[in-house]
């Protein structure tokens, strides 16, 4: 029997509460836990790669300049 983590428990009761008209909130944001934590941590991982491919054309430019 599988269980149901709390992502899935937290997207069901959003769930009931959008289907039953007490909250109207976009499917986005009531989808959100289910693909929230993939998103973060892809989010998180482009930020990192972001931050290395800058801080190596800094390098690289620091490079050149000395060079000259």
């Amino acid at each position: 029997m599988k269980r149901v983590g709390l992502p899935g428990l937290v997207f069901l009761v959003f769930l009931t509460l959008r289907l039953t008209g007490h909250i109207a909130w976009s499917w986005w944001w009531v989808t959100a836990p289910l693909w929230g934590g993939l998103a973060l941590i892809l989010g998180i991982l482009a930020g990192g790669v972001a931050w290395i491919a800058v801080s190596e054309h800094m390098r690289v430019r620091r490079l050149r300049r000395a060079h000259k």
